[in-house]
């Protein structure tokens, strides 16, 4: 597995990889995902040879705070240090960004994959989180 920063959307492996995990709704206008993409801080993505298996996806100004926008990976990849290696390398990064965020589904296993990686709920933090969708 190699992780490299990704460039150039490539909108059939790009759809391929977001219909793999079921998030659909990204995919149903591409051109707002692409440009999503080009407007990113950074774009992560994992390879095994040529096949793109995971994407990661960061947002914010990289100084004071960075916001995880998406990580994904391709289930036949899963649980197989892929989405660890792609948070890794964006916090590695990011080391000096004091405020760090994402916001993710809350199963047992998410929370767990991001406690591992030194991430809290802001209930820990004294904060609390709002969205507007």
């Amino acid at each position: 597995m190699e992780i490299r920063e990704y460039g150039v959307f490539h909108k059939e492996e790009i759809e391929s990889l977001y219909a793999s995990v079921g998030w659909n709704a990204y995919t149903d206008d591409l051109p707002v995902l692409e440009r999503g993409f080009m407007k990113s801080l950074l774009v992560l993505a994992a390879y095994d040879g040529e096949e793109l298996i995971g994407i990661l996806r960061a947002t914010g100004d990289g100084e004071t705070i960075v916001f995880i926008q998406d990580i994904l990976v391709d289930p036949a990849h899963q649980r197989k240090g892929v989405g660890t290696a792609l948070v890794r390398e964006a916090l590695a990064r990011f080391r000096r960004v004091r405020q760090i965020e994402l916001v993710t589904d809350d199963t047992p296993e998410t929370v767990a994959f991001y406690r591992a990686l030194g991430f809290r709920p802001l209930s820990e933090l004294g904060c609390c989180g709002f969205m507007r969708s």
